[in-house]
């Protein structure tokens, strides 16, 4: 007998609808334990001590940190000293990487700063972007934390930047080719899947 869901079409699949977790490395994971659940609330969902790297079987001792956000998802940590070096733990510019963790009003943002900065966190702003106002500070690893909520202009803002978006991704192309072709070369910037270039050239 065969599976037939093995056979369904993409068509019928239903849109990605949340993030199960976003995962990255930490320098200690009490240090991190310490910033995500006591200073932001976030309560430890799981801590898992693995000895190898599933699905490669690499001999890499590790442990594996979740806290659940209040809808579900959640954010991981891996605390792997062995394969660690300090630079990864430099502040990143947040084009790089950050994280932002959303609430409901500008109250709300508020009185989440308030709490942080009282925690001895430094948490600077808010800052207006006008579709939403945001908080930012940084956790123990370097990586920006922002805290966000929507204005009422929201909608609008998005809605209007939609109707847009693909006239501005293109133009942008265009304009920033010639920079990134001398920084990355061009195989690079037209790079796709080996499946998506097998199907381009059929």
């Amino acid at each position: 007998m065969t599976d037939k869901t093995a056979h369904s079409s993409s068509a019928d699949l239903r849109v990605l609808h949340n993030a199960h977790h976003v995962a990255y490395r930490c320098r200690d994971a009490e240090q991190t334990r310490w910033f995500y659940e006591d200073v932001m609330g976030l309560p430890l969902a799981a801590a898992l001590v693995l000895e190898e790297i599933p699905g490669l079987e690499e001999a890499t001792p590790y442990l594996h940190i979740f806290f659940e956000m209040g809808n579900g998802d959640m954010i991981a940590f891996f605390d792997e000293p062995e394969g660690a070096s300090p630079d990864q733990f430099k502040r990143a510019h947040s084009f790089d990487r950050h994280l932002a963790f959303e609430v409901d009003t500008e109250e709300e943002l508020l009185a989440w700063q308030k709490r942080i900065n009282d925690k001895g966190v430094s948490c600077l702003g808010p800052v207006n972007h006008h579709f939403v106002k945001s908080v930012y500070m940084y956790d123990p690893n370097g990586l920006q934390v922002e805290i966000t909520a929507k204005t009422p202009e929201y909608a609008a803002i998005m809605g209007a930047e939609l109707a847009h978006a693909r006239e501005h991704i293109a133009a942008w192309s265009q304009r920033s080719r010639a920079a990134k072709e001398a920084k990355f070369g061009a195989d690079a910037v037209d790079m796709r899947s080996r499946q998506a270039a097998r199907k381009d050239k059929s």
